[in-house]
Order: C-alpha cells, then sequence, then structure tokens
C-alpha cells in the first residue's frame, strides 16, 4: 500500500514510479514536447496557444487537443510534474487503467467546461477572455477531487501549535502555485475541479462513456511498462532534510512497529485471520497496544496492569470507510495502533 510520509519531505506515498508506470511516463513526454517547443523549434509555438478565439471564430478545433496537453510555460510545466509525481499514489491504488480513464475523462471534460466557463463569464459579467494558459492542466486540477477525498491526510507535525502540516501539506501549495500563475488559470482550475467532481461521482454515468478500452491499456501496457517501469523501493524509511535524531529514532520506531504487525499476521494468518467474518485483531496486537499507551499510563501501572485503549477519532475512522473498509476493522486497526492512520492504513490496505 502506499504509504505516507514520515517528514513532512516524503510527500504522500514511497519515492519513485513503482507501479506507477503511466505517471512516469506522461512526465517524460510532457517535459520533452515542452522542450522541444521552447528550445528547437520555438517558431511552432504559436500553434499551441489556447487560443479561444481562433478556436470558435475561425474553426481551428486542432488547437483543443495541441493547445490543453503541451505547456508553454517552464514554470507551469515544473509545477504540474511536481503534482503528477505526487498522483502517481491514484495510479497505484485505483490501477494504471483507472487512473488513465480518469485522466481521459476529466480532459474532454475539461474542454468542455472551458468554453461553457467563458462564455458565462462574457454573457453575465461582460468579461472576455480570448487566451487561457496552454497545458494539462485540467486533468491536473481534477486529480485534487480524489486525491482529496481518497487519500488520509496524516499529521507530520504543527507550525506555532495550531496549524497543522501534513502529508498533503506540500501537494495543495504546488497547486495554490500553479492557480496563481496567471490571472486566468483559475477557469482553467475551476474546469478541472468541476471536471473531476462530475467524473470522481459517476454524474450520467459518465465513467462508462470516457474510459479507456481494455485493448488500448494491454497495448500501452505493453510497450510503456519495459521502458518506464521502476524496481521496488526499498523499505528503509526516508530520512527528510535537517532531521532531528528524534525524529530519525520515531521514524525507525514506526518502521520496526510495521514490521512487527506483518511478523505477527504471517504467524497468525492461516489459523486466526478471521473469527466471525471479521480480522482477529485481539491475537494479531496485544503486543503492540502495550507498546503505546496512552498518557504514559505503562510507566505508572504495573505489569500485570492492562493500558487502557485510546479512543478512536471518528474523524480517521470515516477516512478508512471511504477507503472501503469496515467500520469494525477500521476501528480494531486505528485502536490497536493507538490511532496512527499511518500504519492502520498501511496493514489495512495489504490485508
Amino acid at each position: 500500500g502506499a504509504r505516507g510520509g514520515g517528514t513532512m519531505f516524503s510527500g504522500t506515498g514511497s519515492s519513485g514510479h513503482y507501479k506507477a508506470p503511466l505517471s512516469k511516463s506522461l512526465m517524460v513526454v510532457l517535459s520533452t514536447l515542452a522542450f522541444i517547443l521552447t528550445v528547437p523549434l520555438q517558431q511552432y509555438q504559436q500553434y499551441f496557444i489556447y487560443n479561444l478565439h481562433a478556436i470558435k471564430q475561425d474553426q481551428e478545433l486542432w488547437r483543443i487537443i495541441c493547445a490543453r496537453i503541451i505547456c508553454l510555460d517552464l514554470k507551469d510545466l515544473f509545477c504540474s510534474c511536481l503534482l503528477i509525481y505526487n498522483f502517481r499514489i491514484l495510479e497505484r491504488r485505483y490501477g494504471s487503467r483507472k487512473f488513465a480513464s480518469f485522466l481521459l475523462g476529466s480532459w474532454v471534460l475539461s474542454a468542455v467546461m472551458d468554453l461553457l466557463l467563458v462564455e458565462t463569464l462574457h454573457q453575465t459579467l461582460d468579461m472576455s477572455v480570448s487566451i487561457l494558459p496552454s497545458g494539462f492542466l485540467g486533468p491536473i486540477f481534477a486529480l485534487f477531487v480524489p486525491f482529496y477525498f481518497s487519500i488520509p491526510s496524516v499529521p507530520v507535525t504543527h507550525i506555532l501549535g495550531r496549524f497543522s502540516i501534513t502529508n498533503k501539506t506540500l501537494v495543495y501549495v504546488v497547486g495554490l502555485q500553479l492557480l496563481t500563475s496567471s490571472t486566468t488559470t483559475w477557469i482553467l482550475a475551476l474546469s478541472g475541479l468541476l471536471s473531476g467532481i462530475i467524473y470522481h461521482y459517476d454524474v450520467l454515468k459518465v465513467q462508462q462513456l470516457l474510459s479507456v478500452p481494455m485493448w488500448v491499456t494491454r497495448c500501452a501496457s505493453f510497450i510503456l511498462e519495459p521502458l518506464c517501469a521502476s524496481a521496488e523501493p526499498t523499505h528503509e524509511t526516508p530520512i527528510g532534510m535537517g532531521a532531528t535524531l528524534e525524529i530519525q529514532r520515531q521514524q525507525r520506531m514506526e518502521l520496526l512497529d510495521q514490521q512487527i504487525m506483518l511478523a505477527q499476521l504471517n504467524q497468525n494468518n492461516r489459523r486466526h485471520r478471521w473469527q466471525g467474518g471479521l480480522i482477529n485483531w485481539n491475537r494479531l496486537f496485544p503486543p503492540l497496544r502495550n507498546r503505546f499507551p496512552s498518557n504514559n499510563q505503562q510507566r505508572e501501572s504495573g505489569p500485570n496492569t492492562p493500558s487502557t485503549a485510546a479512543a478512536v477519532s471518528e474523524e480517521q475512522v470515516a477516512r478508512l470507510m471511504e477507503m472501503g473498509f469496515s467500520r469494525v476493522d477500521a476501528m480494531e486497526a486505528l485502536r490497536a495502533t493507538n490511532n496512527d492512520i499511518n500504519m492502520a492504513t498501511n496493514f489495512l490496505l495489504q490485508h
């Protein structure tokens, strides 16, 4: 399963493009095409300008395809690639075919949304917009929808004791940077978000209408996997830039706890995995619970005194249930891991 970062710099999920060939190839293709148009073929940039006036008045419909794929602004390209890299966790979770279908569906929907929003602005506010930023921006903004609803936020640290920094904060900051890159990017952002909501919630069965056929997936897999396959990342916990010894110790403890959980599961999987249709958490996690006493109760209580179970956060239970887990398993996983949603998610995704 994807693993939330232990520090602010480890992002969402493990590093690299393991099990994310589409994300990797998309970054390579977009970067290569943008570089070609910026340096050797700069004279052809005019054909990739997202000119709405030319599309509507001159019937240059090919601009909808060209201008909505290749980015002419290198700053936007950098932010786009950084976001695609972080959104690779969605490809790992749902598979490359569903990820590609979402990109295709949101790309088509956002193209329609762009024209509708611009026409609405012209009719209601008498605001004329003729040129929009070029690039693969619509689907990128649309990806914020499943990213927000499907990927749990794992608190990393706090600023001034109030503002929580999570494993998703950096992604939202980069998205805000992309949003403010020009005065009209907000139109593409709104269009992308609306398209993402429509596709994510399958409004009017749009997922069946706009999906990548299986034969295309097989052909792409045959071509892309040898070129874009990435090795499985090591299980070593990455140490963030400037990490203190305390952070490093905490990360190693978290990794050790995950290894203990998996070892206990492997020992009990065949005989004690299910009890009445649910995972037998009491057999899997008693040593782990004793390792996470709340409010330092372990120091105060004797060796024979049972530790008090930590209260389970309903918000975290809801996040795990949104990912498809039962309420009972979500509550037991959070209780056993002392409300560590990162460890609970890892365990539930793998088992």
